[in-house]
């Protein structure tokens, strides 16, 4: 009777340990895509640049097996006149590279620290290539909002604030 009731007793606990909701910030709460509403450069006088125009476009994805692919585009990015990418203007090479920002590999999640970590394999901007980019961030049913201490632009003041919506 006594082994029994213990085995009833652990059996109960791990269903109940199984049906806890995952740690506030976890990575289980980030997995799904999520659409870009803004990415801003925030100065310390409260100043905002849209590094993306008014509408920035972009789609991040986070995977159960600690994967994450991110694209940030400006809207409205004018084409090539040439229609061939390898027959570009200095000024289409420019736009190209100011209109976008793109990078994937895996990324970590300390929920009681705050900070999403991507861990990028590949980039746009090859500086970020072989670095970990920690953001602090915080976690809403529907939004994902996080800071860049130190932005592909905007000079040693600016602070990057990205903000996604989950995507349903």
């Amino acid at each position: 009777m006594y082994l029994s009731r213990s085995l009833t007793l652990a059996a109960v606990s791990l269903l109940l340990l199984a049906a806890a909701p995952p740690e506030q910030g976890s990575s289980k709460q980030l997995m799904g895509t999520w659409t870009l509403v803004l990415c801003d450069n925030v100065y310390p006088d409260g100043r905002r640049v849209q590094l993306y125009g008014p509408q920035p476009q972009g789609l991040l994805m986070f995977d159960a097996q600690g994967r994450y692919s991110l694209h940030i585009l400006r809207a409205g990015r004018a084409r090539f006149a040439s229609n061939d990418k390898g027959q570009g203007t200095a000024e289409e090479y420019k736009a190209t590279v100011q209109g976008s920002n793109s990078h994937f590999g895996r990324y970590t999640v300390e929920g009681a620290k705050g900070t999403l970590t991507f861990h990028i394999d590949h980039a746009s901007f090859p500086n970020w290539e072989g670095t970990a980019q920690q953001r602090a961030f915080t976690l809403t049913d529907d939004e994902l909002t996080y800071t860049v201490p130190v932005p592909t632009s905007g000079g040693a003041t600016a602070v990057g604030e990205v903000k996604w919506r989950r995507m349903r």
